[in-house]
């Protein structure tokens, strides 16, 4: 099969064995792969989590037809169609754990718009519902809210009941589009006192949660934000591994900060967050409430140009391999 593996010369799509299912796998025939930031990672030959180095396929969610099960697998069949996360997906076929695998809707949902939906999915409903404890009626803050992973943090919020949702961009092209995607209000948080926007929207008060895809550049101004007894649940560091953190203000806000990442989850870990996002959220994906707009595709051959298209930061949205 073809696959984009790593190699000393970058990322290049060779013919390589598919891969065989274990007794908890689903193989699938890939139709379309969706990009992800730790992609560009893997790509230039580093390791996240158990996967990485020189041979490695590159690609954490796909979508397309079941093409066979391992022997322990119950409630897939070959020739469902579904939506995975795992690994491997720049690929003509793929694997992944039967508890990372969903169906696609039966409402027309193409195999690229399948393809963008694992990640996000799993990733924000746990970081807001299970880490974040999102009540109805909460405030909620997405930093770093026009990727594809915040845009769809800030539907879940509206879904699951918050009273206001804020998103952050530092574009202001990217900023205009945040409301199409729930946010009551878009903040640059290029301004040095950003804060004091989110603390004017919600009445001096702060808000009661912000889930953190940027963290160093905006961790001492999200504590301003956040109201006492509030939670920050760090997701990404797209603005820095190390920055000051002012501990007094912590301290006084009483906040709860917490840390999530897939990469020390076992797999059992991750089976509940796919089960438990698919108990509160699956309805709004069956209705076409909860989406992702892609902001282009790319044939499978082409791997290395769309990487360097999520590379370049230009992009709204999703970007998809077809194949």
């Amino acid at each position: 099969m073809k696959a984009a593996i790593v190699t000393d010369q970058g990322v290049q799509v060779r013919d390589v064995p598919a891969p065989e299912p274990k007794p908890n796998e689903v193989l699938v025939r890939v139709r379309a792969a969706g990009l992800n930031r730790a992609d560009l990672q893997v790509a230039a030959g580093h390791s996240h989590g158990t996967i990485g180095g020189a041979g490695t396929i590159v690609g954490l969610e796909f979508a397309g037809e079941v093409a066979a099960v391992g022997r322990d697998v119950q409630g897939v069949r070959a020739g469902d169609r579904v939506m995975c996360s795992g690994s491997g997906g720049y690929a003509e076929y793929a694997v992944a754990d039967y508890g990372r695998v969903s169906p696609i809707p039966a409402n027309n949902m193409g195999f690229e718009q399948a393809a963008t939906l694992p990640v996000a999915l799993q990733t924000m409903h746990d970081a807001l519902v299970t880490n974040g404890r999102l009540e109805r009626g909460d405030a909620v803050l997405i930093q770093g809210a026009s990727s594809g992973v915040g845009l769809m943090g800030m539907q879940i919020a509206r879904v699951m009941g918050a009273r206001l949702v804020i998103g952050t961009s530092t574009n202001a092209m990217r900023r205009a589009r945040l409301a199409e995607f729930g946010a009551d209000l878009a903040i640059d948080t290029a301004e040095p006192d950003w804060s004091r926007h989110v603390l004017e929207a919600t009445g001096g008060r702060g808000v009661e949660l912000i889930i953190d895809q940027v963290s160093a550049s905006v961790a001492n101004q999200n504590m301003k934000a956040t109201t006492i007894l509030g939670r920050i649940v760090n997701v990404g560091r797209l603005g820095g591994f190390k920055g000051e953190f002012d501990y007094d203000l912590h301290a006084l806000r009483r906040i709860a900060y917490i840390g999530v990442t897939f990469r020390t989850r076992s797999a059992d870990e991750v089976r509940e967050i796919n089960r438990r996002m698919r108990a509160d959220l699956w309805g709004a994906v069956e209705a076409g409430t909860l989406r992702l707009p892609i902001d282009r595709t790319f044939p499978l051959d082409e791997a290395a140009a769309a990487l360097a298209h999520m590379r370049a930061n230009g992009h709204f949205g999703k970007i998809v391999l077809t194949v």
